[in-house]
């Protein structure tokens, strides 16, 4: 009786779910295509930024566009004038460059960090897994703290730095993907403002 029963249940539910299949839809609408209306939206509600958002060169921000300039040619800002000075401490040759101790908390060493290396740079020399993410400036991912007391640029000159502003550079914060040291300094990485 049961083996009866349990086809004839069986045969009943596949005919449903046949006849389910083959009904006709309720003929409900699709609605239109609502992406763009959606990042209008989003893009209204983001606050403007006064500064590139990190990888973002190609799209308009912060990027150098280089144009071909035929030979004997000159236009444009440099024209009739001295080239521009290169600011970058990463310019400075390794035989003039000084050398500062630099003592890194977490990692439980001090070494020396040439005035052309970023304390990035040094940090991952010595074989350390520092987090850093645009290697610009531009985003806190490398940030550190520097423990010995004042502004942040008593002890570093931050070369291309867009993210700190002077409250954080006074509690001693630095990028240290762009932190080339000036003087003898401690360090505890991984420390954001």
């Amino acid at each position: 009786m049961v083996g009866t029963l349990g086809i004839a249940l069986g045969a009943f539910l596949t005919l449903v779910v046949v006849g389910l299949h083959f009904a006709q839809g309720t003929e409900y609408p699709t609605p239109d295509d609502i992406s763009q209306q959606v990042i209008e939206q989003r893009a209204e509600s983001v606050p403007e930024t006064d500064f590139p958002e990190p990888m973002n060169r190609s799209i308009g921000g912060g990027g150098v566009a280089a144009g071909a300039v035929g030979e004997g040619e000159t236009e444009g800002e440099l024209a009739g004038s001295e080239a521009e000075v290169d600011d970058d401490p990463a310019a400075i040759p390794d035989d003039e460059a000084e050398s500062f101790d630099v003592e890194f908390v977490k990692e439980g060493e001090t070494i020396e960090v040439k005035e052309n290396t970023t304390l990035l740079e040094a940090g991952e020399e010595s074989d350390w897994d520092l987090p850093y993410a645009c290697r610009q400036g531009q985003c806190v991912s490398c940030a550190g703290h520097i423990t010995d007391g004042g502004n942040a640029e008593q002890y570093v000159e931050h070369h291309t730095q867009e993210m700190l502003g002077e409250t954080e550079l006074d509690d001693g914060y630095t990028l240290t993907c762009v932190a080339y040291p000036t003087d003898d300094l401690t360090l505890e990485s991984r420390e954001t403002p």
